[in-house]
């Protein structure tokens, strides 16, 4: 074997492992969330849907009102149309 390879083999073999090691220590010592974390988390999910609900109550209103009403912007659920064909005072956003 020649010096070439035996290098080759001790550097996979050193640094192989050396580079896992680095790698799961920098990820046991990333932080992590704390409990005032996951609270604030679980308030912006909470107004997130308050706030969907109340758009959704104010589109059913002004929907009753007006039947040539379309959801834009709010409406979600739809794929949005991103094509360049048409002029942008047609396009459904």
């Amino acid at each position: 074997m020649d010096l070439t390879g035996v290098i080759a083999i001790l550097a996979f073999m050193i640094g192989l492992p050396w580079l896992i090691l680095h790698y799961v220590t920098k990820w046991k010592t990333a932080p992590k969330m704390t409990g005032e974390d996951e609270q604030l988390l679980d308030e912006m999910y909470n107004l997130a849907r308050r706030l969907e609900d109340r758009v959704t109550t104010v589109e059913r209103i002004v929907a009753a009102d007006n039947p040539d009403f379309r959801p834009g912007v709010a409406d979600y659920r739809s794929a949005p149309d991103y094509r360049l064909d048409q002029p942008s005072s047609q396009r459904r956003n």
